[in-house]
């Protein structure tokens, strides 16, 4: 039986890549601000030109620290900056938009709390979830990735390309990424694999959006992932076969 512990108050470093999220952004800091967790919220704008940088530079909360990227650069970027900046126990990846809550912050965090985890990833079906449909292909296409990555990985993950992944601070640290875009999931995944950090799934809620409410990612994208895994992959597997030896 899984015991009771619950993260302290101000345990969480929020890291929340922003780009042109100007409809959303006002509910997402504020719910994000409103969690008992939250320690800081590193936002990174990478380079919305809506007028997000304008209202990220009106919070007054001393927890909010925005950082501005010169151009976009895309969300891997953006993820690795804030990750260099963030400096409390927990770190948790926030996407801009209302697809994820963090409402569901608990469960994510009550692994880490407890000792049993390392890192934690929110899974977007598990049964008895709150759950907007998504499209079609997007999930059958996230199922095919995610099985990818763990035939190179060795891991039996449910949903890599989730945006909700927590970590002790030690493992972000541990991380030499590179990827600029939406391949940092799945470079992640490796090197959480590579590390042999111990790794849990939680539920969550999900609410999908679509691409007239601004949803950005497109087929190029899941090549580009499809690359990611692969070049990645290979790298877990020579470094398995390396410890073997």
């Amino acid at each position: 039986m899984l015991r009771p512990v619950s993260a302290p108050d101000g345990c969480l470093s929020v890291v929340m890549p922003c780009y042109n999220e100007v409809a959303t952004i006002d509910e997402i800091v504020s719910r994000v601000l409103a969690s008992r967790f939250t320690g800081e919220l590193i936002a990174v704008d990478d380079g919305s030109t809506d007028g997000t940088r304008r209202r990220l530079s009106q919070y007054d909360d001393p927890r909010v620290r925005v950082l501005l990227q010169p151009e976009n650069r895309g969300k891997g970027a953006a993820v690795r900056r804030g990750f260099a900046e963030a400096s409390c126990e927990f770190v948790v990846i926030q996407d801009a938009d209302l697809e994820y809550d963090p409402g569901d912050w608990e469960g994510l965090l009550a692994p880490l709390a407890r000792g049993d985890a390392d890192v934690v990833y929110g899974v977007r079906t598990q049964e008895g979830s709150s759950y907007r449909v998504p499209y079609y292909w997007h999930m059958i296409c996230n199922r095919m990735l995610t099985l990818l990555s763990n035939m190179f990985t060795g891991l039996w993950l449910s949903d890599v390309a989730t945006c909700y992944k927590a970590f002790r601070l030690e493992v972000v640290r541990s991380f030499d990424l590179q990827e600029d875009r939406f391949g940092i999931d799945t470079e992640i995944t490796a090197k959480v694999a590579a590390g042999g950090w111990r790794i849990w799934e939680t539920g969550i809620s999900y609410t999908s959006r679509n691409y007239a409410e601004g949803k950005k990612i497109t087929w190029k994208d899941g090549i580009a992932v499809f690359v990611c895994i692969v070049h990645y992959g290979i790298s877990v597997r020579v470094r398995k076969l390396g410890r073997q030896d």
